[in-house]
């Protein structure tokens, strides 16, 4: 589509610019990243007044304590914190950077399309595994850890996306992700849903994931392919070809590509054991279900 160039007044531009990369700095630095993103928040919502206060012993609400206390990421739990086979490690830093990113799109600043674009592609350098250049991510972006998500120069995240990096997710170049696409890399036994499996999700170079389609883990889509409007994968799509419906299936191969493309009557391949991610849980690690059920099918 046609887009014009929009700029911010110098003023503005100069001031946020310095932001970003002060918020960089201190994140590529050896300051402890929790302190980093605490400052952050606190700044960024207006509450230094109120925090100096708490800080200083003065009288509190329980609720205002709630709220002061959050700033600091070691003082929350995400969904992603519950999951037994992660690397532990990892997830320690990619905890507190996710917990900006999510914080900042709560923001009445995050609706500032120009700085919000600039800032969670600056997270994105220090949160994911590797981010390209040139990356656009929109409001309400949500990942597991963020750290097994690895994307391309040029791709744009639209609005209320899930990536789901559970297990690992690859993303190529130029990449269009509209809004409310779902892309997961683990799935649950249809049985035992404690059992829990995960893939590497590969979505490949200018691809377009439209709106609210969904590529269920383990599957990759090909390059320069199109998912149409929820559309659900569930296997391969051959690149170059207009996958739709729920499941999704090839319907056309896209004018210009069709002497290089798969024919249509040889899509629809399911490759996902092939992407498979085993993993061991700690020795000590007790299994349980949350739903206390009797998963013994009867006699």
């Amino acid at each position: 589509m046609t887009k014009r160039y929009v700029s911010l007044p110098n003023e503005a531009e100069s001031g946020m610019r310095e932001f970003i990369e002060e918020v960089d700095r201190r994140l590529s630095g050896e300051e402890d990243t929790c302190s980093v993103v605490e400052d952050v928040l606190i700044d960024l919502s207006g509450d230094r007044e109120a925090y100096e206060r708490w800080q200083n012993g003065e009288d509190v609400s329980p609720a205002e304590q709630v709220r002061l206390q959050s700033y600091d990421p070691c003082n929350t739990t995400l969904e992603s914190e519950y999951y037994a086979e992660k690397d532990e490690e990892t997830f320690r830093r990619s905890k507190h950077l996710q917990w900006l990113w999510r914080q900042f799109d709560s923001l009445p600043i995050a609706d500032n399309v120009e700085f919000a674009l600039r800032f969670r592609g600056m997270l994105a350098d220090h949160l994911f595994e590797e981010c390209g250049e040139n990356c656009r991510f929109f409001k309400g972006v949500t990942f597991t850890y963020g750290h097994n998500i690895t994307i391309g120069d040029n791709t744009i995240v639209h609005d209320d996306v899930h990536l789901d990096d559970r297990g690992k997710l690859t993303i190529g170049d130029r990449v269009s992700i509209s809004d409310g696409v779902h892309i997961y890399s683990h799935d649950h036994d249809v049985v035992d849903q404690t059992e829990v499996r995960n893939f590497h999700t590969i979505v490949e170079d200018d691809v377009r994931l439209t709106y609210d389609s969904m590529v269920r883990a383990g599957n990759k889509v090909g390059e320069n392919a199109i998912v149409g409007a929820r559309g659900v994968v569930q296997h391969d799509i051959p690149a170059h070809h207009i996958a739709v419906g729920m499941p999704a299936k090839s319907v056309k191969i896209k004018p210009g590509w069709e002497s290089v493309a798969t024919p249509i009557d040889e899509a629809g391949v399911n490759r996902q054991d092939e992407r498979h991610l085993p993993y061991d849980l700690p020795k000590e690690f007790e299994v349980f279900d949350e739903f206390d059920r009797d998963l013994q099918p009867p006699n």
